[in-house]
């Protein structure tokens, strides 16, 4: 039987090469749901191409045109936020891949968890921001939730076979971005096309500028305490320019698993949507003679200090991991859009961490509050030091 797939956010760069994935294993892979925020354009040819049973558009005054597109193809189409959460309950969905980014990625998660769908993730902030409600619900619905992101994915078959209660730490790798040999003075000169210059990866604007400025990696750090049953304590960050090896986990007998491969985000969302099969791919192979030498080195958290907020949000718990992602949703747009230097957005998720209200135990719809008046406050900042 053919594993029905619904893919909420296909127009962004992780749901584009899901559907390379699907589209080179038609045997493996039905498309039921596309789904995507405001790119109505290639949402309508990517459904035209693989003719799903349903399609929903997030941004409601794009129906008309998406509805029109594929009405005579009689592909479903349906508009709002709100559509999208309820579409990933549908019956005929046996895994929901979450590819959307930021903290819109919440409440779909937790529809699809509620609904009993086995859950491919890339939304690392689900877990940054409400880590404790969405592994609760997991083990609740008896869910399988696979990590999409390459450093999670690495872990996660790194764990494969092995008993959890024998990790002594796991050590995710960065490659360091486009600044990691940069001294202060450059880092205050940069620009928001110097920081989209990745050098080993083709990732969509927010998650490129977030791995320049390494708060990419303190967001992972804060996931993989939920995904894996962490402590602070056991996990680590080292910079691995060359990004082959994807993260390690290292065993309390002192022995180390590490998965590698060249950087290719195709190779852990095929993982993720085959789980527990492992496919063939035509992807290209990592080749030792092709590489004179691997690298490491410790991050610098002084000169990337969103790196350290992180760990002050995973330290602090409760909200403050919320408020660290809203505030870095809002300071990279505008970071984007020329309206604050690189080196200040680190000042604005600080200063909202320090002000905003701390709550321990946070309900969802605390979340929700604190999202928003994350933002709302992160805004004000932006606007003073301008």
């Amino acid at each position: 039987m053919k594993k029905k797939i619904a893919i909420i956010g296909s127009t962004g760069s992780i749901g584009r090469q899901a559907l390379e994935v699907i589209d080179q294993h038609p045997d493996q892979f039905e498309l039921v749901v596309l789904s995507a925020l405001k790119n109505s354009e290639l949402l309508i040819r990517q459904a035209l191409q693989f003719k799903p049973d349903t399609v929903v558009i997030g941004q409601k005054d794009l129906y008309q045109q998406v509805s029109e597109a594929l009405q005579p193809h009689n592909i479903k189409v349906f508009a709002g936020e709100e559509s999208i959460a309820q579409v990933v309950a549908m019956d005929s969905i046996d895994m929901v891949l979450i590819a959307l980014v930021g903290f819109a990625g919440l409440v779909p998660t937790i529809k699809a968890i509620e609904a009993k769908k086995q859950i491919a993730l890339a939304n690392k902030e689900s877990l940054v921001v409400a880590g404790e409600i969405v592994t609760r619900l997991v083990l609740e619905n008896h869910v399988s939730l696979i990590p999409v992101d390459s450093e999670h994915s690495a872990i996660f078959q790194c764990l494969a076979g092995e008993n959890p209660d024998n990790i002594e730490k796991v050590i995710l790798t960065a490659s360091g971005g486009p600044f990691r040999n940069f001294t202060m003075e450059q880092l205050e000169k940069v620009t928001p096309k110097d920081a989209l210059n990745h050098p080993n990866w083709a990732m969509g604007d927010k998650i490129t500028i977030d791995s320049a400025s390494l708060i990419n990696k303190g967001l992972e750090v804060i996931e993989a305490k939920w995904l894996f049953g962490l402590k602070k304590e056991q996990i680590d960050i080292v910079i691995h320019p060359q990004s082959i090896i994807h993260s390690l986990v290292q065993f309390r007998d002192g022995s180390v698993k590490a998965q590698m491969s060249l950087p290719d985000m195709r190779l852990p969302i095929q993982y993720a949507l085959s789980y527990p099969e492992r496919l063939k791919s035509e992807f290209p192979r990592f080749d030792f003679k092709d590489f004179g030498e691997l690298t490491f080195q410790p991050p610098d958290i002084k000169k990337f200090r969103n790196l350290a907020l992180a760990f002050f949000a995973l330290d602090r718990g409760g909200n403050m991991p919320c408020v660290l992602n809203a505030a870095n949703e809002i300071v990279v747009d505008a970071f984007l859009k020329n309206k604050i230097s690189f080196l200040k957005m680190p000042d604005v998720i600080e200063k909202c961490l320090n002000t905003m209200t701390f709550i321990s135990h946070p309900s969802i719809d605390d979340y929700l509050e604190t999202d928003k008046e994350s933002r709302l406050m992160a805004g004000r900042l932006i606007a003073d030091f301008c």
